[in-house]
């Protein structure tokens, strides 16, 4: 099982950035999945969550309305749009995989990956 997420960087308040989670080694539409974000000196937490057909979605307060997660099940990727981006969303960002939405919520599903790191600053 690998999950490999791309799509971080450097970008100024206000702007966007697309997060992407390459899933491989298992049957990705059989899973449910979640980003979840560590900021500097923080804990993790959970930032969004999708079932498996990408039927249902999950956000936390701080990120509603701005960001969004989707997935594709043909190509193995989950996504996580993010707009309208705030200093206080830099973090590192992870993808982690459940076997349900409450599994991913908890944080405590079986695989992670490696994260990317998202900074917003001028």
């Amino acid at each position: 099982v690998q999950l490999v997420e791309s799509g971080g960087g450097l970008v100024q308040p206000g702007g966007s950035l697309r997060l992407s989670c390459a899933a491989s080694g298992f049957t990705f539409s059989s899973y449910d999945m979640g980003w979840f974000r560590q900021p500097p000196g923080k804990e993790r937490e959970l930032v969004a969550a999708i079932n498996w057909n990408g039927l249902i979605t999950n956000y936390a307060d701080s990120v509603r309305d701005r960001f969004t997660i989707s997935r594709d099940n043909a190509k193995n990727i989950v996504y996580l749009q993010m707009n309208s981006l705030k200093p206080e969303d830099t973090a590192d960002y992870y993808c982690h995989r459940g076997e349900s939405l409450a599994v991913v919520r908890r944080g405590a599903g079986d695989y992670w990956g490696q994260g990317t790191q998202v900074t917003v600053s001028s």
